[in-house]
């Protein structure tokens, strides 16, 4: 794990992307540590032979039609296939949690407030595995792009996976009294606001997806089939805790004693 320090950043966008990523806002948040690299087939596997996690689901690229099951399992391959329980189980088999939403973002930005892990060029194959066709792509090995690694040294936090995180969906987060602290709303706060903004006509203000009807979670990171610009640090999708995607994987966070 590496350490990302305490301090302020700015979260979030001014402009551009979707609604949900609006407005930029101060964050402050203590230091935390973070896995460096996706947990990977090898990682989670022992965890699956401890008979603590899982299997992941060996379904899930024929389901998302994205080719054979095989060609995400190399053992440094990101693990694939998980829903958020499996996520967070997994993490507290290692003594550690799922990272907060904010704790990401802080990991991926930094104190310059870039747009992608590495600053703000446009991404290209060396930073990250993007742009890959669903059907014929698949995932890299962990820490294979340098070039694209956060501030704080982490690697594949654009690109490869999405990642799971602790946080259940909040499109008005960042509009919250909590905001300042990189904390969402409840889920009975969420779910309002998921139905004023059903009953005021904004779909597309929580990105391509349906607004939510439940309390969903935060992914974030983009994926091997992602496009370049939705790798920025911005950027919020959000899921079921059940769903078990080959684009998803997870990694884990733990605070500093």
């Amino acid at each position: 794990m590496l350490l990302v320090p305490a301090g302020t950043f700015s979260m979030g966008a001014e402009q551009g992307g979707e609604d949900d990523e609006h407005p930029a806002h101060p964050v402050t948040l203590a230091a935390f540590y973070l896995d460096r690299t996706e947990v990977t087939n090898a990682a989670y596997t022992e965890c699956v032979h401890a008979h603590t996690c899982r299997l992941p689901d060996a379904g899930s690229a024929r389901a998302n039609h994205a080719g054979s099951d095989e060609a995400f399992r190399h053992a440094n391959q990101p693990v694939v296939g998980v829903s958020w329980d499996d996520a967070a189980q997994y993490c507290r088999f290692r003594g550690k949690r799922l990272p907060r939403e904010a704790e990401w973002e802080r990991a991926a930005r930094g104190d310059d407030a870039r747009r992608f892990p590495w600053g703000n060029d446009a991404p290209t194959p060396a930073h990250a595995a993007f742009g890959r066709a669903l059907s014929t792509g698949t995932t890299d090995d962990v820490g294979t792009h340098p070039a694209g690694r956060g501030p704080y040294g982490h690697d594949d936090l654009a690109g490869n996976v999405w990642e799971w995180m602790e946080d259940e969906y909040d499109p008005i987060a960042y509009r919250r009294p909590t905001a300042s602290r990189g904390q969402p709303g409840t889920c009975a706060q969420i779910l309002a606001s998921q139905e004023e903004l059903r009953r005021d006509g904004k779909q597309g203000f929580t990105g391509s997806n349906p607004i939510p009807r439940i309390c969903e979670h935060v992914l974030r990171g983009g994926a091997f089939n992602y496009d370049g610009p939705g790798l920025r640090t911005s950027n919020r999708v959000h899921h079921p805790a059940t769903f078990r995607l080959v684009m998803a994987g997870l990694r884990c966070a733990r605070d500093v004693p």
